[in-house]
């Protein structure tokens, strides 16, 4: 990761002269790599399951977690040089933090056209910007709730896209190293 494409990705999650930013958080997919769960260890700060009740260690080790990133802190500097371009996970933007783990948690399961209940792994990048475009603007609604915006890592992982729905219309602005 250039110093440049870093600065772009903090000053898009906390823009710089803003009075009042909002609360940042990492939903990691950890069955993207070990490393994902490791690192969240060790940074020894409050993270959270997706998941709901008590886990074999195995399922928590893989399954989607959230983590309250802050700009100097070590685990986003991390996040970013290690995990980005690789699909460890995207970004939400929020004013209101209480209201993140159970928007997300609503987010997880879907229904198919036959009924069926399914994992819906919106935590991927590569789902996330396949999906968005995708949505009316209903959907839109739905699936941002109280998220001020997303941000992934683009299909190359040399840029950053900025989510927003404004209107019942998705903005999406891609944010280039250079």
């Amino acid at each position: 990761m250039t110093p440049e494409l870093r600065q772009r990705i903090l000053d898009t999650l906390w823009p710089p002269g803003e009075a009042r930013h909002a609360s940042v958080w990492a939903v990691l997919d950890c069955a993207r790599d070990p490393a994902i769960y490791r690192l969240l260890l060790e940074s020894r700060l409050e993270f959270l399951c997706l998941y709901s009740g008590k886990l074999p260690r195995e399922l928590e080790m893989v399954a989607p977690h959230m983590v309250e990133l802050l700009p100097a802190r070590e685990l986003t500097m991390r996040l970013l040089e290690e995990g980005w371009g690789h699909g460890w996970g995207i970004f939400a933007a929020i004013d209101d933090a209480s209201a993140l783990r159970p928007h997300l948690r609503r987010l997880l399961r879907v229904q198919d056209e036959d009924g069926r209940r399914l994992l819906f792994r919106y935590y991927d990048p590569r789902v996330l910007r396949g999906y968005l475009p995708t949505c009316r603007p209903s959907e839109l609604l739905q699936f941002f709730g109280p998220v001020r915006c997303f941000v992934t890592e683009d299909a190359q992982g040399d840029a950053l896209v900025e989510w927003r729905h404004h209107a019942g219309r998705l903005e999406s602005v891609r944010v280039p190293t250079c």
